[in-house]
């Protein structure tokens, strides 16, 4: 199942609010026979990282990983990953790597993107970068932007989500106990966010 990672920019690139959801639409995945499953030969870990088991039934990338971003890329290689291994890793022997800073980063390395994708004047951008198995799409408001890690095409779902979102985060500045461009606590926001989700994703 596809997750979600949303987080809200604000003016100076700081993180107002930042949300983890999965996909509340089934995801169909491609039918595989269980002789193939079978037949295919266990992947041995190479000496260098032998503290990470090998997962013999999940499908292994291609050789050759390709990024299309190539800050993307350069942090990829630096850790040494394939395409993929990330979320397996997570909480494997010896700790893993971290998802979840993972998904700051590519929300926070595509901020140079949206900006020159506010030249055209759209408040939507979507599939304004990619990342390994992400995508990531936003949305500019004023005073902030909405960065969405997705692993699904569905831009309607996502426009919509971004309008509902939109409105939960005016009333928030509306309230005049909220001081614009901190962080957003407190859990009615959370659970329109959520509700959003499981209604447009």
């Amino acid at each position: 199942m596809s997750s979600f990672y949303l987080v809200l920019v604000g003016p100076l690139d700081n993180p107002l609010s930042e949300h983890t959801f999965p996909s509340s639409r089934p995801q169909s995945l491609p039918a595989q026979s269980n002789s193939s499953l079978a037949s295919s030969p266990a992947t041995t870990p190479s000496s260098s990282s032998a503290t990470f088991p090998s997962w013999s039934s999940t499908p292994q990338p291609s050789a050759s990983p390709q990024y299309a971003s190539s800050f993307g890329a350069n942090a990829a290689s630096m850790a040494g990953v394939k395409l993929g291994e990330m979320d397996r890793r997570k909480g494997g022997p010896g700790g893993g790597y971290d998802v979840g800073h993972l998904r700051q980063m590519v929300a926070h390395s595509s901020l140079d993107l949206i900006e020159d994708g506010m030249i055209s004047g759209n408040m939507y951008l979507k599939s304004i970068d990619k990342f390994n198995e992400w995508t990531v799409s936003a949305f500019v408001a004023p005073c902030v932007k909405f960065v969405l890690l997705h692993e699904a095409r569905n831009d309607e779902g996502i426009r919509l989500f971004f309008l509902d979102v939109w409105e939960a985060y005016v009333k928030i500045l509306l309230n005049p106990f909220h001081t614009p461009n901190t962080p957003i606590k407190g859990p009615l926001f959370d659970g329109k966010v959520r509700a959003s989700a499981r209604k447009y994703l």
